[in-house]
């Protein structure tokens, strides 16, 4: 009987401190792969004496069952979180992107309307300086260029004759510069502009100035009225083209107005 005993003593459960160093050691496997560190590290921190066989054995157990699903969801949130970072710095460069497009289409905007803006600058400049008026309004011609005669000391007429009663507004023909203003002897009062061309013209005979050398004229602007100063039959605008501002440089004023857009 008392060998019996012996034999059957063999084989009972193991003692309580050996279950609860299996269970110390099954954590610190699982610990050590990294699976459950951070599932364990609250347990343990809970109290400072070593756990019981219940703490140890039973609860290890169900713990690393639930570790696969743990595992699971920690890597979906991860990659939710991933996904997350990748859509918020797509649409921050998405955004980028389309201000930096917007920016450049509003300086191309801007560019091309100032370049626009300049061009019309210029057209309207050029039609300034190329547009031009007859010198008196309303009027016609009474005498031609090189009509022939003894009033004119070169034997012809040098200019033409723009009938005008005595007082009417004299214009400048085109854009320039008074080179001459005041008494020109056969002349009379007259002016003499320079043009942007660098052709000339003279108006003779003028009642009044209402320019002085040096001044900037428009076409169009009044620079005096009509008279019968110096050598004059009456009242009328005796008016000249020239290549230069002396006497004896005239050429057609009739065909020199026409060449500028005026009808006479």
């Amino acid at each position: 009987m008392a060998f019996g005993s012996r034999a059957a003593g063999k084989h009972r459960g193991s003692s309580r401190l050996s279950r609860k160093t299996a269970g110390y050691a099954g954590i610190a496997a699982l610990a050590t792969t990294g699976v459950v560190g951070s599932l364990a590290g609250p347990a343990f921190a809970a109290s400072d004496k070593a756990p019981s066989m219940e703490d140890t054995g039973l609860n290890a157990v169900v713990t690393a069952e639930d570790l696969p699903g743990q595992i699971e969801a920690q890597a979906d949130a991860q990659e939710h979180a991933a996904e997350a970072a990748a859509l918020k710095a797509k649409a921050e460069a998405d955004a980028k992107a389309r201000a930096a497009e917007a920016r450049q289409k509003a300086e191309e905007k801007a560019k091309a309307e100032r370049e626009a803006a300049e061009r019309a600058a210029r057209e309207e400049e050029r039609k300034r300086l190329n547009t031009f008026v007859a010198p008196v309004d309303e009027s016609y011609i009474s005498t031609q260029w090189h009509a022939g005669g003894g009033m004119w000391s070169s034997g012809s007429h040098t200019g033409i004759d723009f009938h005008a009663a005595s007082g009417t507004t004299v214009h400048a023909v085109g854009i320039g510069t008074v080179v001459e203003a005041g008494w020109g002897g056969a002349y009379g009062n007259n002016v003499v502009i320079k043009h942007a061309d660098g052709t000339y013209t003279q108006y003779g005979h003028m009642s009044s100035l209402s320019v002085s050398v040096g001044d900037q004229v428009t076409a169009g602007q009044q620079i005096g009225l009509s008279g019968s100063t110096g050598n004059s039959s009456g009242p009328h605008l005796h008016f000249e083209a020239r290549t230069g501002a002396q006497y004896g440089s005239d050429i057609d004023p009739v065909a020199y107005l026409r060449q500028h857009g005026v009808n006479v």
